[in-house]
């Protein structure tokens, strides 16, 4: 009768265990759409084309005053985002740590995301320094919220599910980015039938991702549910309510306990920031250096999304046989490869870029789901999304070098292409990083089992 009970309860609880994992999927689902409709494909060129809209004589605007190339201004408001979400973020996790509620932080960074989001069909005209604005608060909430979001991954799966779970997770994300993808096309190429301008209809397809976001992020919230961290100590609380950037500190700080994972969070800030800057700027090199209409951009982008999701499933199957660590490195190699390959594609030829997508959507989904779940072996138990939001500061939040690089090169040199190949640095200098990183000691040293395969 004793065993049966105990059977019961081990079955209710795996039972329990994935209606969450389930749920949180569906989070990924409900903010990838922003990050792919927005960020990714329109977002760029249309607040280039408005910002170059309001440009001077010479090309340049003049937010507060400061002379910057029209043609830079998107890629200096997204470094602004990542400066504000620094601020932000360490204090967040912290505060979710020690009062164990990360749902109200994640709910109030979802919907203050959504709303930014929503809001973006009122860019128009040469209201540049609105879509700037608008930018820097929707992509400063979505790393917040993206923070909370992963910091639930080691409490909802047991250390022989989380790449699978994570590898999901991601695929949940590009396949929604797909399908919205699907109807921002049908809607941008037919926008005369729907009696839209083609203004009107990327802002319609903007705000739409605004409202899918918030629509979607229900489903976590009513799932996911809180859970009190372990006491702490006094000296821990009192960190916790400093602002951002000591807090980052005393996380730190905390970290240098535990150097192995310091390293791999280094490594990963390296070769993510690459990874993000191609992602958010992957757009404006289609339109302004090889010459490629919007359509065309919208189907690059979509090829990326349907072949991430293979990407990722297929990665997390790799990373059961070779480890993550190898599978990783494996990965940025690719990467290496397809954007050195990107600095020759001829412009006005869609083929060659939507070659340069599949190489993109076969390893991007893969290398950043593998990224999260290697991460999170190394993360101490009951200080969850206080070590994802540093984590979260290398996802996005530190990716503010690689767009400011971006953004500088094509300042000084006038030429996107130069732009794209200097991000080749960060993959290169990552895959160094990554491969001393001994991954099994890493977790040993943050207090957790280590995993046959890894």
């Amino acid at each position: 009768m004793g065993t049966d009970t105990l059977r019961t309860d081990a079955a209710d609880g795996a039972a329990d265990r994935r209606r969450e994992q389930r749920g949180w999927y569906f989070y990924d689902w409900a903010c990838s759409v922003y990050s792919t409709s927005v960020l990714t494909v329109f977002l760029g060129p249309y607040l280039t084309s408005v910002a170059e809209s309001a440009a001077d004589a010479d090309g340049y605007v003049h937010p507060l005053g400061i002379p910057v190339r029209a043609g830079s201004f998107f890629a200096y408001s997204v470094s602004l985002s990542v400066i504000v979400a620094v601020l932000v973020m360490p204090l967040v996790g912290a505060a979710a740590d020690r009062s164990g509620r990360k749902k109200p932080l994640l709910a109030a960074a979802a919907y203050t995301g959504a709303a930014a989001t929503t809001c973006m069909f009122f860019l128009d005209g040469d209201r540049y320094l609105l879509g700037g604005l608008l930018l820097v608060v929707a992509n400063a909430a979505q790393s917040v919220a993206m923070m909370l979001y992963n910091s639930y991954l080691p409490q909802i799966a047991p250390p022989e599910e989380r790449d699978a779970v994570s590898s999901r997770g991601w695929a949940f994300g590009y396949a929604a980015g797909a399908l919205v993808l699907v109807a921002n096309l049908i809607l941008y190429t037919a926008h005369d039938s729907f009696g839209l301008s083609e203004s009107a209809a990327v802002r319609v397809c903007l705000a739409s991702a605004g409202l899918w976001w918030g629509a979607f992020a229900l489903i976590p919230l009513r799932r996911l549910r809180d859970r009190r961290s372990p006491a702490r100590g006094h000296g821990s609380a009192r960190e916790a309510a400093l602002p951002g950037f000591r807090q980052l500190a005393a996380t730190v700080r905390d970290m240098r306990r535990r150097p192995l994972t310091l390293a791999f969070l280094l490594a990963y800030l390296v070769y993510n920031d690459g990874i993000q800057t191609v992602i958010s700027q992957a757009s404006v090199y289609g339109s302004e250096e090889l010459d490629l209409g919007q359509s065309t951009l919208i189907v690059a982008v979509l090829l990326v999304q349907l072949l991430a999701v293979a990407g990722a499933l297929a990665l997390g199957r790799l990373a059961r046989t070779y480890g993550a660590k190898r599978t990783i490195l494996g990965s940025l190699v690719a990467w290496t490869v397809t954007l050195a390959a990107g600095y020759f594609l001829p412009a006005g030829e869609p083929v060659w870029f939507f070659v340069l997508a599949a190489g993109i959507g076969l390893v991007l989904g893969g290398s950043q789901a593998l990224s999260r779940s290697l991460f999170s072996h190394l993360v101490p138990p009951g200080k969850e999304a206080e070590y994802f939001s540093a984590y979260e500061l290398s996802d996005r939040g530190m990716s503010w070098l690689g767009p400011l690089l971006f953004g500088l090169t094509y300042q000084l040199t006038g030429s996107y292409r130069d732009a794209i190949i200097s991000l080749v640095a960060f993959f290169v200098l990552g895959f160094a990083l990554l491969a001393r990183v001994p991954v099994r000691r890493a977790i040993g040293d943050a207090g957790n089992p280590v995993p046959e395969r890894i």
